[in-house]
């Protein structure tokens, strides 16, 4: 019997596909016979038909056909092997239905491996259908939803019906955003896992969740695409507790990046908004940005808070950057703040602990509804404090967003106490190092002067270049500049002793050569005295250069330091070469001197390596540079300031790398009219001509009050030169701001001022020069010596009238 298994099903679930059919009488005989029970057993219904189908029962799993066939009644189900007509066995699921109305038995049977498998896929949809945290939807090749368990409980999003479309319940974009990943994989086959998928709420604005999808195609038996099955996982909480490590990773990164203080609060506020909030504002008290430690203050008052950083730009109120936030009421809420204590306040709660509807005006933003205020508490201090206000976001401050903003808090406090700290200790470093440095203009005779020391790095670092500016004797002027090697106070403290070197040996008045001799001798015995650790640091570079406006000559001697760039008058660079010497330090080694003539307003600039070496680390190119801007710049009313601002500015605005000192000088010329030399043989009888020459161009100079001291001053040095040294003895006067007398003679004897006997016969020569000058003193040249003396033009000293009997004994 054939007929139902030559039926044609129309295609329709391949579940069908697999079933058995067969009609027994009572006794168990076939009466009618699937085509599927043929295709399952190997026989024909023809075959069969009339016979007892417990002819084709071998047995069950595990037992022997009297399990199954006891009695004469067929079993209601159950599991058989049949002998398949081509040899073999088959396992199969069975079972048996009693027909009422035309009698017999209806048997249904399948394969035992398909049936298990839709067993086990009904179970597990079953399963994953009933799950409260796992979301199931199976959506229909056209993506309208066949069945989920997606419900607004279960992840506190919107409703979804079946026949909807992902449209119809969520945000567009984001709809967009599901619809094109599941379209893909119905196109391609592949499956999508772990996608990350933003829900946005279309009735709720501002809410919004993170979901996990898992997408997979279903196909039929032919593998043709019936639909499209997706898993969703609530990762809205992993999401957070992510965003929140990144956040406390990214706030210790930013905020220990800098040791500035307000560098430092501006990027805490930048780390929490618009991560946290709509705004995020830091406030710092006044003592932090000076460098010191903040009151300890408790209850209400002037807290003495300034506005810092803010994320945005903006801030709340009326008041902006930088300026003071004005006393606050005695308020629990603010006590346990100073405390320590991390706030979360709505609109209301803070309107009513500000009690004053002025204050609110000025500390509130228009529009907000909650704020999280986090104190800034280190070391038992309370720098400042963190807010964080929400303004568009309607969610309110979570547990865990108070912890993550206490915690940010925590780790910005910290850094802006080191930053505090560390610019407390630079500050007493680069006050260190100014009072080490001259001052920064000198207006003297022989040229005007502007120094300028920039630290490296923008101010982190203080290192060892200076500058210096001596005055001579007879008008004339030293110019140094010098390079410590290494940074900090070591380097700064090795500077300083440098240069009080050199104003020692300058007032020995020795040439740039030999003064640098014994510089490098010093430097040597004080980097024997350091500790290993800092003896790299006792060693540097210096240019020594003195400038006589008189001859208008500058002497210069390098040790390793690079040459000066000199600007003549009408603009044109003038060459020094000079042949450099070893660093200070070094030793063994000697120094040359070089002297050029250089043309009144000249522009001398004596600089060190940190203005070269920069972006480039061209030291040449530095050079040129450096060069280029001195002549652009060249004009006599152009004031000093300003030019050595704008060569500063024209290297840019990135902090050098290595801290950089800068001399400027504009040269000076003593007018011919304003001096007068002679030279006397070795004869006592010219001491008479030397006074008398000398009061003559005093009488032509209008000095007429200073010619008795002049003259008593010639006298007794030009007679202890003959009588000492021998001649030709040389008188010059220098008219400045000082009358400047000098008695130069072959010999090298040293004079020396004492106090004679009441018997002596002589030795009050120079005790009377001594006292009738400003200053006196000697200097050696390679042959013979210089005495010179100064009197103030500038102040009638009246020593004229003193008693000369009265300091003779």
């Amino acid at each position: 019997m054939s007929g139902s298994g030559d039926h044609d099903d129309g295609g329709g679930s391949f579940a069908f596909d697999i079933l058995a059919v067969a009609v027994l009488d009572e006794a168990g005989t076939v009466l009618r016979w699937s085509a599927a029970a043929a295709e399952l057993v190997g026989y024909s219904a023809t075959e069969v038909r009339g016979r007892p189908v417990r002819d084709l029962v071998v047995g069950v799993p595990g037992g022997s056909p009297a399990a199954l066939l006891q009695g004469t009644r067929v079993p209601a189900g159950g599991r058989a092997l049949l002998r398949h007509g081509r040899g073999g066995v088959v396992d199969i699921t069975f079972r048996v239905f009693r027909l009422e109305e035309a009698g017999g038995l209806l048997a249904l049977a399948a394969p035992t491996e398909r049936v298990s498998e839709q067993e086990l896929g009904v179970s597990l949809l079953r399963a994953l259908f009933s799950q409260d945290g796992i979301g199931l939807a199976v959506h229909a090749p056209d993506l309208t939803l066949l069945r989920t368990n997606l419900d607004p409980a279960m992840f506190g999003g919107p409703t979804a019906l079946p026949g909807s479309r992902p449209r119809d319940v969520l945000v567009a974009e984001d709809a967009d955003d599901i619809e094109a990943s599941l379209r893909q994989v119905l196109e391609s086959g592949v499956s999508l896992v772990g996608a990350e998928k933003r829900i946005r709420s279309p009735h709720v604005p501002g809410r919004e969740w993170t979901l996990g999808m898992s997408a997979v195609r279903l196909e039929d038996a032919a593998a043709h695409p019936t639909g499209v099955a997706v898993l969703f996982t609530d990762m809205t909480e992993q999401q957070r507790a992510r965003r929140h490590l990144d956040l406390l990773r990214e706030a210790a990164i930013r905020v220990s990046g800098s040791l500035d203080v307000e560098r430092t609060a501006q990027q805490l506020a930048e780390v929490v908004a618009p991560a946290l909030g709509s705004l995020g504002i830091v406030d710092l008290a006044e003592a932090v940005l000076e460098g010191d430690e903040p009151w300890k203050w408790s209850g209400g008052g002037d807290f003495h808070l300034r506005a810092v950083g803010s994320a945005t730009g903006e801030w709340p109120g009326r008041i902006q950057r930088g300026e003071p936030l004005p006393p606050l009421p005695d308020h629990p809420a603010f006590r346990s703040a100073q405390h320590g204590e991390t706030l979360v306040m709505t609109r209301d709660q803070l309107v009513t602990a500000l009690g004053d509807s002025r204050l609110a005006q000025l500390l509130l933003p228009d529009a907000w509804h909650s704020v999280l205020i986090a104190p800034l508490y280190a070391r038992g201090l309370i720098l400042g404090d963190l807010q964080v206000w929400r303004i568009e976001d309607p969610e309110p401050f979570s547990r865990e967003d108070v912890e993550l903003v206490t915690e940010i808090a925590s780790r910005g406090a910290l850094a802006i106490d080191n930053a505090r700290r560390y610019t407390r200790e630079h500050r007493a470093a680069v006050a260190l190092q100014q009072r080490l440095l001259p001052r920064a203009t000198t207006d003297t005779p022989a040229a005007e002067t502007v120094g300028i020391y920039r630290p490296a790095s923008g101010g982190a670092e203080i290192g060892g270049d200076w500058f210096d500016v001596i005055p001579l004797p007879s008008l004339r002027l030293a110019l140094v500049v010098g390079d410590v090697a290494g940074h900090g106070l070591h380097a700064t403290a090795s500077m300083g002793r440098m240069r009080t070197a050199i104003h020692t040996l300058a007032d020995l008045e020795l040439g740039p050569d030999e003064l640098l001799t014994r510089l490098d001798g010093l430097v040597q015995r004080l980097a024997a005295e350091a500790s290993p650790r800092y003896r790299d640091t006792v060693s540097a570079t210096c240019l020594y250069a003195v400038y006589d406006p008189v001859t208008r000559q500058c002497t210069l001697a390098s040790a390793g330091h690079p040459p000066p760039v000199v600007i003549r008058s009408d603009g044109t660079e003038q060459d020094i070469p000079i042949s450099p010497g070893p660093p200070l330090g070094v030793g063994g080694m000697l120094f040359e001197t070089t002297t050029v003539t250089l043309e009144p307003d000249s522009l001398i600039t004596l600089y060190t390596k940190g203005l070269m070496l920069r972006e480039d680390r061209d030291i040449d190119a530095g050079l040129r540079r450096l060069t280029d801007r001195l002549a652009a710049r060249r004009r006599r009313d152009d004031p000093l300031e300003e030019v050595g601002r704008s060569v500063l500015a024209g290297f840019g605005d990135q902090p050098a790398s290595d801290d950089i000192a800068l001399l400027l000088a504009r040269t000076r010329a003593v007018r011919e009219e304003n001096t007068a030399a002679w030279e006397f043989p070795a004869d006592p009888t010219v001491v008479a001509e030397a006074r008398e020459n000398v009061t003559r161009q005093l009488t032509e100079w209008g000095l007429d009050d200073l010619a008795f001291t002049t003259e008593l001053v010639v006298s007794e040095l030009v007679t202890n030169a003959i009588r000492y040294a021998g001649g030709p003895v040389g008188v010059r006067l220098i008219r400045e701001d000082v009358l400047v007398c000098e008695v130069t003679d072959p010999g090298n004897t040293q004079p020396r001022l004492r106090r004679a006997r009441t018997t002596d016969e002589g030795g009050r020569g120079l005790f009377l020069v001594a006292q009738f000058t400003t200053r006196w003193g000697c200097r050696y040249r390679q042959t013979g010596k210089t005495i010179w003396v100064e009197q103030s033009l500038t102040e009638q000293t009246g020593l004229v009238l003193w008693d000369v009997q009265a300091l003779v004994p």
